[in-house]
């Protein structure tokens, strides 16, 4: 039999499921549905509701179509909702837990905290974890002239998210003054729009940041993808995404050439779902500059040292680009070759594409495929991870870690490519994964459970160090805390990955 609990909310009351171990809460509404003329605008406050809101079905996921790495499509723009899990048992202190709000990846089009059930890491660690729905792509990140908050409404999202927790977390026995933002890929990336927001400032204090992509530079061409150009910087200045959004919005037959900002917006907000989504992948950059939610660019910011000095947790894993090389090129029936390795550096590093060929020789490699999956590794995830650690480290405590487990089973079955410890390959380890997820050996759940009371001890206590775990230093003094099973502890990043190499390099 169901055993269900009820928490009285300022919207009102809601209610869960009471498990073994733990409580879940699904689907809590912390903002009005952002549809009709709602959408692209600001949050609101939800309306209160009567009686018990059920709370024990997922919620729906932000509008998205199905992708290669993402099953899922959704239509529907009401989506911003959190989902709260609750450790069942009584806190021996009596004081209230430490908070980890859990910030989904997924591109910036795709995605949902549904995927990754935490109830792991919030019993194993004694915390709370809230995972927010926010809008993604288009609903997220679009912008038009005169738009106020182009290219931030996810950010608006979460931030709404963020002061939800600050008011009602209380009632679940959370402390609304010790909150961890966490998230992985994607939402690593919107961590650490968080930590240079002004308006973000106090609503969390402590920060993981999982396998963000080149938060502080652009990408060489083919280095995320082979045959993909070179990427701009992951944040775009808001007069430049409102000049592409118009433009845009005209290209696809949205509004007429000739429309004002105010007819043409209303015109906008009246396209169905399904049609702005085609081109979502466009709008995956958060804008900064206007006065708005990033009033300058994060990359400066965070090289300068004016973001908020939280306590930041972050790494990568050892093999992040054999998820992209190996689900885009070789799955998708193009794997590098021979011939065109050398075609695939000279578009990356120009003159200096025999350097790289060098130092990443095809004979190093079982195939080209693997060969072009290090370099990019090194190159697009490694590198950028490691300066951004060193900005961080030199105004605020820092710990760095590699996820390093090789066996890792693959989130998405790449049949014949070995996925070492690839994108997101960490995250069965700290989630139960939606459709059972892959399936660990008793080691790989070892280790699983150690990440969860380091980053446990992080939220409590803004140091992942803990009783029976290896010893963490700090990475101001070089180190990096390597993660594989029955082998935590040192490593050495810059060898590893070869950054004295590309240190010079563009």
């Amino acid at each position: 039999m169901t055993q269900h609990v009820t928490v009285s909310l300022s919207g009102g009351k809601v209610r869960g499921v009471r498990h073994d171990e733990h409580l879940s809460f699904m689907a809590i509404p912390y903002a009005a549905p952002p549809s009709g003329d709602r959408r692209w605008r600001a949050p609101v406050t939800v309306e209160p509701w009567e009686g018990v809101r059920d709370a024990t079905e997922p919620g729906r996921p932000a509008p998205q179509l199905a992708r290669s790495f993402a099953d899922v499509t959704s239509l529907d723009e009401d989506c911003l909702t959190v989902d709260v899990t609750v450790p069942a048992a009584e806190r021996t202190e009596n004081t209230p837990r430490p908070v980890v709000v859990w910030l989904h990846g997924g591109g910036g089009t795709n995605g949902s905290p549904s995927e990754c059930d935490p109830h792991r890491l919030a019993i194993t660690g004694d915390v709370i974890v809230v995972a927010p729905r926010f809008r993604l792509g288009v609903f997220g990140c679009f912008g038009y002239p005169g738009l106020p908050g182009s290219g931030t409404f996810g950010l608006q999202d979460q931030q709404a998210a963020l002061r939800w927790v600050r008011d009602e977390i209380a009632r679940f026995g959370g402390d609304p003054g010790n909150v961890t933002l966490m998230g992985e890929s994607y939402g690593a990336q919107t961590v650490a729009a968080h930590l240079c927001a002004p308006a973000s400032k106090d609503l969390f204090h402590r920060a993981i940041v999982q396998s963000a992509f080149a938060l502080l530079g652009p990408t060489p061409a083919n280095t995320l993808i082979p045959g993909v150009p070179a990427l701009p910087p992951r944040w775009t200045p808001v007069a430049e995404l409102e000049r592409f959004g118009a433009e845009a919005a005209v290209a696809n037959g949205w509004v007429s050439s000739s429309a004002d900002p105010m007819s043409a917006m209303a015109a906008l907000r009246k396209v169905p779902s399904e049609e702005l989504l085609a081109g979502s992948g466009d709008f995956i950059r958060p804008a900064f500059g206007d006065g708005g939610v990033l009033p300058r660019d994060p990359a400066a910011v965070m090289r300068e040292g004016n973001f908020h000095r939280v306590p930041v947790l972050l790494g990568t894993t050892r093999d992040e680009a054999r998820f992209f090389v190996g689900l885009f090129a070789d799955l998708a029936g193009n794997p590098v070759t021979a011939e065109r390795y050398p075609r695939l550096l000279a578009e990356a590093f120009g003159e200096h594409a025999d350097e790289v060929a060098a130092r990443y020789p095809l004979t190093d490699y079982p195939s080209p495929s693997l060969a072009m999956a290090q370099v990019s590794t090194d190159r697009a995830w490694a590198r950028p991870a490691w300066e951004l650690a060193l900005a961080l480290a030199a105004h605020t405590r820092t710990w760095f870690y590699e996820f390093a487990d090789t066996g890792a089973p693959a989130l998405l079955p790449l049949p014949g490519f070995p996925s070492g410890a690839q994108h997101g390959s960490e995250l069965g380890y700290q989630f139960d994964l939606a459709g059972g997820g892959p399936a660990l050996s008793a080691e790989q759940r070892e280790l699983g459970e150690a990440m969860n009371r380091y980053w446990a001890a992080f939220a409590a206590n803004g140091d992942p160090a803990t009783p029976g775990l290896p010893v963490w230093p700090e990475s101001g003094t070089g180190h990096v805390q390597s993660l594989a099973p029955r082998a935590i502890g040192g490593t050495d990043y810059v060898a590893r990955h070869q950054l004295g190499f590309w240190e010079h390099l563009p």
